[in-house]
């Protein structure tokens, strides 16, 4: 499941991922919330969205996009308290969390860290083979963090069983240095 977080718009997808870079598009959709709407309530309404869909289409991991720096800081806040809440949704319901930075979805999914949204909207269109491009852009964007997500996973678990791997052999290493002496 992919989520481009966000208070007024929110970008919940779904994709399947398969062999290799195989990746197939199963439901997208954008949250709304009125900007005049209490934030407590706001963040309530996109909650029993990501709940819903969790409950419904039971991901095994949630890709959110990581807040990194926006110019904005109400809207930075924003973005990060409507990840937060989807975060903690998928956390009680023991589903893997990852956040992506939107550089690294970027590369991911255009090979092209700082491509633009028109750009990042027709290679999610090109790699799922959509009839249309996804619209408004917050649905292509959840698309692109679900599709990095599929792509990306592997090589980071490989790359934490390689760091706990090394960890170990630490741990022997010293305790046989320790032994020794």
């Amino acid at each position: 499941m992919g989520v481009d977080p966000g208070l007024t718009r929110c970008g919940l997808s779904l994709v399947e991922g398969g062999s290799g870079r195989q990746v197939t598009a199963l439901d997208v959709d954008v949250v709304r919330t009125p900007a005049d709407m209490p934030l407590a309530e706001r963040l309530v309404r996109i909650a029993d969205a990501a709940e819903y869909w969790m409950d419904t289409h039971a991901p095994t991991a949630v890709a959110i996009e990581r807040v990194f720096a926006q110019h904005n800081v109400r809207t930075a806040m924003g973005t990060a308290q409507a990840g937060g809440v989807i975060a903690l949704a998928a956390a009680r319901r023991g589903i893997a969390v990852s956040f992506h930075t939107p550089s690294e979805v970027k590369s991911a999914v255009t090979g092209n860290g700082t491509a633009d949204k028109q750009q990042v909207t027709a290679m999610v269109t090109r790699i799922l083979a959509l009839q249309q491009k996804p619209s408004p852009a917050d649905a292509a964007d959840a698309l692109a963090l679900a599709i990095c997500h599929c792509w990306r996973a592997p090589m980071l678990a490989r790359m934490a069983q390689a760091e706990a791997k090394a960890a170990e052999m630490r741990r022997i290493h010293r305790a046989r240095l320790k032994a020794a002496r």
